[in-house]
């Protein structure tokens, strides 16, 4: 489906993009990592069509440089970085469905599941929103539609733990029919989500590697916590993962995504003194 090859970019003197070779189909879940300078957002650039290179990137056979729209028709992208576009919300799900020929009810609609209501917030600036309400409408926009090819730069990053489980429900229902591409500094962070891993490092791709391929995107984890004594601090923090107590706040309950496992035990990891005991059990939704 997608096809770099010998793909090299330059700026002035500088090589950015070294001599790629890559081939990614459909049911690819691909993590592409590497420290900042590495060449990941060049890769993405080239293949959205937004760069001149040396050698070829062809969707499905098709150049994103001779024929842009055709090609991001496409795709969903979803930007680290949310543009600073003035244009209401309205205007701005309107003219994304223009662009590749989408219902933007059906935009909306994956919006609501994000937990905006795109009535509320219809005339408002979209550069007004929040960090975490841009990151919802611009999940909802790439995902709201009918794609081949989801490129996603660190697309979690502002999401309550609430909306990530929506976004992994978003995910597992395209993973069988399009590629992902989910670029990330930490691979702890997507481990979960993907089954092959890319690293770039100083412009060359380091590392190709399938993994496995068992994991469930739309899995939930129930947990149990009991720590040893209450603690504000820790009731707040749990509190934020949409933890409960019928306790005295030394007993805690909750659900986390599956895909935020490694995240979430990170967090833990931070009251190892307090705990007395935790168990996490997996379910398939």
């Amino acid at each position: 489906m997608i096809q770099f090859e010998q793909l090299t970019k330059r700026f002035k003197r500088h090589t950015v993009l070294d001599n790629i070779d890559l081939n990614i189909g459909v049911g690819d879940r691909v993590a592409l990592i590497g420290s900042n300078g590495a060449g990941k957002t060049t890769l993405i650039r080239c293949l959205l069509g937004e760069y001149t290179f040396d050698g070829s990137v062809t969707v499905g056979g098709i150049s994103p440089r001779d024929a842009r729209r055709e090609v991001l028709k496409h795709i969903g992208f979803v930007p680290q970085l949310p543009p600073p576009l003035r244009m209401p919300v309205g205007q701005l799900i309107n003219f994304a469905a223009s662009l590749c020929d989408s219902d933007p009810a059906q935009m909306e609609g994956v919006i609501e599941r994000m937990g905006l209501d795109p009535a509320r917030i219809r005339k408002q600036p979209f550069v007004k929103l929040s960090g975490g309400q841009k990151q919802k409408l611009l999940i909802g926009i790439a995902l709201g539609r009918e794609s081949d090819i989801l490129i996603m730069d660190e697309p979690a990053a502002n999401l309550d733990p609430e909306a990530r489980h929506v976004f992994f429900s978003l995910l597992a229902e395209k993973q069988e029919h399009s590629a992902m591409i989910i670029s990330s500094h930490r691979l702890d962070e997507v481990a979960a989500l993907v089954n092959r891993v890319i690293e770039m490092d100083q412009g060359k791709v380091v590392l190709d590697d399938h993994v496995a391929d068992d994991v469930d995107i739309d899995s939930n984890l129930h947990c149990r916590i009991e720590l040893k004594r209450p603690e504000p601090a820790f009731n707040k923090a749990v509190g934020d993962w949409g933890f409960s107590s019928a306790s005295d706040g030394t007993v805690w309950q909750g659900i986390v995504a599956g895909p935020d496992r490694l995240r979430f035990i990170g967090f833990i990891s931070r009251y190892t003194a307090l705990l007395k005991s935790i168990s996490m059990d997996e379910e398939s939704r």
